[in-house]
């Protein structure tokens, strides 16, 4: 994947270049963790996770839009879930998923747990549903482990997968899509809530001409980005009634 974002982001700071924003580092920065502990204030541009942005991380960021993705599981600004299982299992349908070994990459994500968890909640019976449920902080790595064998069911962004099927295809067809979860919006690009106003409106403008300018294809393409849209923070509020939903139904926890 990182040959496609830094297409993706030359093409965001070529953008920013036209309108006066220069001196932008060349490669994107890969060292931070997946999830951290928090975005940093001097964070100028990322992707974050609609879900953990109204929890751990309220307050921390700014949207500045919402990538189209052309992938199974998405419509319009939204995304999904997928459970996923290997390819030869019997499951055959979300119930079928009773009592058995889930993996997900971490308590705070949305395609991982939340979406996962209102799912199961229709059918958990206020009790608990999976065999277990471990956290393991990685999404692809749940694709291998579900390809390997090593657990039997897993629920990652509909996106990720699809990313995991065009890069890593000998691994992902050894698994296959059992159910998508109810739909979210997607995952939006960022920024510091201290970035200058007139910075925001550049990132907002550029956003803009990297997902409607011909010259930008293949920087969508890498990315299956096939617009991006003005962010709606509003909308986010989706994710957290998911959540009370699910403890209506007495399914507070991925179990």
């Amino acid at each position: 994947m990182r040959p496609a974002n830094a297409v993706f982001w030359q093409a965001l700071r070529t953008e920013l270049a036209r309108r006066g924003l220069e001196g932008l580092p060349e490669l994107p920065d890969y060292t931070r963790p997946p999830v951290p502990e928090r975005i940093e204030a001097e964070t100028f541009f990322t992707q974050v996770c609609g879900y953990p942005l109204q929890t751990i991380y309220a307050g921390q960021a700014r949207m500045l839009g919402v990538p189209v993705y052309d992938a199974p599981g998405c419509e319009g600004p939204n995304h999904a879930g997928v459970f996923v299982v290997h390819r030869d299992s019997r499951f055959q349908t979300l119930a079928d998923l009773r009592g058995c070994h889930f993996v997900f990459n971490s308590i705070h994500s949305n395609s991982g747990m939340n979406l996962p968890r209102r799912a199961l909640a229709d059918l958990a019976g206020g009790r608990p549903f999976l065999g277990s449920a471990t956290e393991t902080h990685s999404q692809p790595a749940n694709i291998e482990r579900i390809a390997r064998r090593e657990a039997e069911a897993t629920c990652v962004d509909c996106v990720t997968y699809a990313f995991f099927r065009r890069h890593r295809r000998a691994l992902g067809d050894l698994t296959r899509p059992l159910a998508f979860t109810p739909p979210s919006p997607a995952i939006p690009f960022v920024t510091a809530p201290t970035t200058p106003e007139p910075v925001v409106a550049k990132l907002e403008a550029a956003l803009l001409a990297l997902a409607r300018s011909p010259a930008w294809v293949e920087a969508r393409a890498g990315l299956m980005i096939a617009d991006i849209l003005p962010a709606d923070p509003a909308r986010y509020a989706l994710q957290l009634d998911y959540v009370r939903q699910a403890e209506a139904l007495g399914y507070p926890n991925l179990a």
